[in-house]
C-alpha cells in the first residue's frame, strides 16, 4: 500500500499530476482543488494516496491532506461510484459541501457533478448522511478541496453550532440549507432559525 507521496512536483495535467520521487515518476490522478493548491513546477509536494486495482489497470490517486482522501474512500464505498465519477464530484463540490449537501438531503446539488445522475445523487446521500466524520466541518483550513471562501463560512458555522449543543449531523443538515459562500454570521443565524423551529 503506498499511503502517501513525497516528492518533486514534475507535471501539472488536467486533474493529474506527476510527483518524482528518488528518480521514479509517480503518475497521479487527482481533483481540481487539489491543483490549486499544488507549489509552483519543481517545487517539494506531498499527496496522500488510494491505489486503485482493476482487472485492467492499477491507477494512483492523490490529495493534498487526509480528510480529502477520505472523502474519497467514503464516495468510492458507494455501490455505482468509481475513482473517476468520485474525482468529479469532489472537484465540482468539495469535501464541505458535499457532506453538507449529504447531511441535509440535497441530492440535486451533488448530480451537478459530470456523472452524476438523480439516483445515483440520491445513492451517495442515503449512504454518506451519516458517515461524515465530525471534524470534516472543523474551521481549521477548510481540509477539503473546495474554495477557501465556502469551506470556511460552512465549517466554521458548523463548528460553532456544535459547540452550542447541537449534534453534528443537525448542525450540517441546518446550515446546508444556505448558501455555503454566505458570511459565517449569516449562515449560523439561519441555521439556529431552522433548529429553533425543529425543537
Amino acid at each position: 500500500m503506498i499511503d502517501s507521496l513525497r516528492g518533486t512536483l514534475a507535471a501539472v495535467e488536467q486533474n493529474f499530476v506527476v510527483v518524482e520521487c528518488a528518480g521514479v515518476g509517480y503518475g497521479v490522478r487527482t481533483t481540481a482543488g487539489t491543483l490549486g493548491r499544488l507549489p509552483k513546477m519543481g517545487g517539494e509536494v506531498k499527496l496522500y494516496t488510494c491505489l486503485s486495482v482493476r482487472q485492467d489497470a492499477a491507477e494512483l490517486f492523490g490529495f493534498i491532506d487526509r480528510k480529502e482522501r477520505e472523502g474519497f474512500r467514503l464516495l468510492t464505498a458507494v455501490s455505482g461510484v468509481g475513482p473517476k465519477v468520485a474525482l468529479a464530484i469532489l472537484s465540482e463540490l468539495g469535501g464541505d459541501q458535499l457532506m453538507l449537501a449529504a447531511a441535509g438531503g440535497d441530492a440535486k446539488a451533488i448530480s451537478r457533478a459530470p456523472g452524476v445522475g438523480p439516483k445515483l445523487a440520491s445513492r451517495i446521500v442515503l449512504e454518506l448522511k451519516d458517515k461524515a466524520p465530525g471534524d470534516f466541518f472543523s474551521p481549521d483550513g477548510g481540509a477539503f478541496a473546495a474554495p477557501p471562501q465556502e469551506n470556511t463560512g460552512a465549517g466554521e458555522a458548523v463548528s460553532a453550532l456544535i459547540a452550542l449543543g447541537y449534534s453534528q449531523q443537525e448542525a450540517a443538515a441546518a446550515v446546508g440549507r444556505f448558501s455555503p459562500g454566505a458570511p459565517v454570521q449569516e449562515l449560523i443565524k439561519g441555521a439556529l432559525k431552522v433548529l429553533s423551529a425543529r425543537r
